[in-house]
């Protein structure tokens, strides 16, 4: 699909700052969320694959991508708060939310919070059960002063992305803790994911992870629930992927064999396919997976 994205394109306001904004298709809303660093390109095989027959909407959330950072603390419920207001400005009853590691955890707190914003969640890799109990608080206390810093020299990364990712060695390594084989990965693909390298939302966005318990809430999702993961994703355990599905009622899950962190980016057919199988499928019928 080949797609002139500027089209799609435009800031919306929200709190006095710019949120970017990505709008293509028509039909069901679908609302994609990334993760940590991440952007909205993070979804690209998948919007692609989606807005033939899908309103489809992907944001970058403050303080990634595009997106100003807010003068608020990020937080988890602030970002699904924001969501939740881009659904009511674009007039968007409820839609299927699909969220990739943070953007999972996101789509969790919508679905909680506003529930009748959510019509089916789909949960990638998403965070917010092990890392409640990684020690990371010491580890940012450590990192704090030094955030500018990180950002800087990420930001020097992420503004040579497009030339690092063209050798397949520099792919491999520079993705070796979010893909199985990032050297598989197409060097456009690969560029956007290193691209969210020094974001300003980086750190303050993980310290929103390891400071939001959500296990004990996950029994009052009342939306169908789809969880979908890597074997060898190594920012957050498969056995994530279990316990989601055990603590949601209803839920169900596929996992990918020999994929990371990004399903949606290693292993788009598969993904597209199972995710179009979770939309289609009629209340109480569970659609074949994987």
């Amino acid at each position: 699909m080949d797609v002139d994205w500027r089209a799609h394109r435009r800031y919306e306001i929200f709190a006095g700052r710019r949120v970017n904004v990505v709008e293509i298709g028509s039909g069901p809303p679908l609302l994609f969320v990334h993760g940590l660093a991440g952007s909205w390109t993070n979804w690209l095989e998948t919007i692609c694959e989606f807005a033939r027959d899908h309103r489809v909407v992907a944001l970058d959330l403050p303080g990634f991508g595009a997106s100003e950072v807010t003068d608020e603390p990020i937080s988890i419920v602030g970002y699904a708060d924001l969501l939740e207001s881009l659904c009511a400005k674009l007039s968007i009853s409820s839609a299927a939310v699909v969220g990739n590691s943070m953007g999972g955890l996101v789509g969790v707190e919508l679905a909680l919070r506003h529930p009748q914003r959510v019509e089916r969640l789909c949960l990638v890799s998403a965070a917010g059960l092990s890392i409640e109990k990684l020690p990371l608080e010491h580890l940012l206390r450590a990192l704090g002063p030094l955030e500018r810093v990180i950002s800087f020299y990420g930001s020097m990364v992420a503004a040579r992305s497009s030339t690092l990712a063209r050798r397949a060695r520099l792919r491999k390594l520079m993705l070796l803790m979010v893909t199985a084989h990032g050297d598989r990965l197409p060097a456009p693909l690969a560029a956007e994911l290193v691209a969210g390298a020094g974001r300003p939302g980086l750190l303050p966005g993980l310290r929103a992870m390891t400071n939001y318990p959500i296990r004990h809430r996950l029994a009052e999702i009342a939306c169908p629930t789809f969880i979908v993961w890597g074997e060898r994703d190594h920012m957050v355990p498969v056995k994530d992927a279990f316990e989601f599905e055990r603590l949601i009622t209803g839920a169900r899950k596929v996992i990918y064999a020999d994929t990371g962190h990004v399903p949606q980016l290693e292993r788009p057919v598969c993904f597209n396919d199972d995710l179009r199988a979770f939309l289609e499928e009629e209340p109480g019928e569970r659609a074949p997976v994987g």
